[in-house]
């Protein structure tokens, strides 16, 4: 194998698939990217057998061939090589070595037999369809923040994705929960996903497939069979296994009976419950929220750092009311808030409260109270 590739196109394919490849291996191949030079480029791929990146790289080839090297090592290496340098790839099969030469570096790294190498198995995909990246990105960020990191409750630790209606609409809609915050988006259903298995995207596989997501301005196809998803871009593919279990009866948590309704500016409730939460402690994060006509009244108090009060204007216009929550859920909810204005629809202390963007429905999310 002999090739010759611009640095800044090795470095960002490398930055793709090694950040697949976990950093501690008791299989010694899966700390390894395999490299495949071909006639269409350098094709490389990663797995940790659970998720699997293929992408191919704009390369010079004069010698086509494949082997396995290091993925951290030589990431770590093009990472550090001057800009616009040229890299020179071979592969010398006799000694099992990966030699890399650019300007005066060399460097020499020991291969694994691309053989050892382990396959993912695609099977069958029996749904396909297509969906822009604004969509995807939108129903990644506004609901990856609530996944569960909860190993006992592994259904939760990712993306439900599935096909529903809203309002007598077909929608593509996106669940995550941590049994302490709830959040939903959709998107219009897009075409061909009628009919879709609901599934579970991996936690991991929702972080790669956002940084890939980042660099592409085209469709994203993905691609679905009951226990797979592909996602496609256009030098890269990413599959993944899905989580094997049954994502939770999400509606019953979201209450509809509500009637205790608060409209605030929501820039400025989010900095109020910054500057508040400061005094909670570090374990709790506790704030209580009393609202009164016109106006919510945030506060915070520890035994070792004091207290915090400060009032916002808000539309109320319920009965006086209590409540208590986790100022960083809160803060999480309120970020992925895009318009000007939140509105909480609450019930009682005791009860989830569920706050939405007032201007666009397309979002709800849910919120657990807690003792103060």
């Amino acid at each position: 194998m002999k090739l010759t590739i611009e640095r800044s196109v090795l470095l960002k394919s490398l930055g793709h698939v090694q950040s697949v490849v976990e950093r501690r291996n008791t299989i010694p191949i899966l700390s390894n990217v395999k490299l495949d030079a071909t006639p269409d480029g350098l094709k490389l791929n990663a797995t940790d057998m659970d998720l699997e990146i293929v992408e191919t790289a704009e390369a010079q080839v004069q010698d086509a061939g494949a082997t396995t090297a290091p993925a951290h090592t030589l990431h770590d290496i093009v990472r550090k090589l001057p800009d616009g340098s040229q890299i020179e790839l071979t592969y010398n099969a006799e000694d099992s070595q990966l030699a890399l030469r650019s300007g005066r570096s060399r460097f020499s790294l020991s291969c694994l037999p691309v053989e050892d190498f382990p396959a993912m198995v695609g099977g069958e995909f029996s749904h396909n369809f297509a969906v822009s990246a604004g969509d995807l990105r939108a129903l990644i960020d506004r609901t990856r923040f609530a996944i569960s990191t909860e190993e006992t409750r592994f259904y939760l630790n990712g993306i439900y994705l599935h096909a529903t209606k809203s309002d007598g609409v077909d929608v593509l809609r996106a669940v995550a929960t941590d049994g302490h915050r709830l959040a939903r988006f959709e998107v219009p259903l897009p075409e061909g996903a009628g009919g879709m298995p609901g599934v579970i995207v991996p936690r991991k596989t929702v972080g790669e497939l956002r940084k890939l997501i980042d660099e592409t301005g085209m469709d994203v196809s993905i691609s679905l069979s009951e226990t797979k998803v592909r996602f496609g871009f256009d030098e890269a593919t990413l599959t993944s296994k899905l989580i094997d279990g049954t994502f939770p009866d999400y509606e019953r948590v979201i209450p509809t009976e509500n009637d205790k309704v608060m409209e605030v500016d929501r820039k400025l409730i989010a900095d109020a419950v910054d500057r508040v939460s400061a005094i909670s402690t570090e374990k709790s994060r506790a704030i209580k929220i009393a609202l009164e006509k016109g106006v919510v009244t945030l506060s915070a108090s520890s035994p070792e750092a004091g207290s915090a009060v400060e009032e916002v204007e808000a539309s109320f216009d319920a009965g006086p009311l209590e409540i208590g929550f986790n100022s960083r859920y809160l803060m999480d909810i309120l970020g992925q808030i895009e318009g000007e204005a939140a509105r909480f629809d609450m019930a009682d202390a005791a009860s989830p409260t569920v706050i939405r963007e007032v201007s666009d429905g397309a979002a709800i999310y849910v919120l657990m109270p807690m003792r103060v």
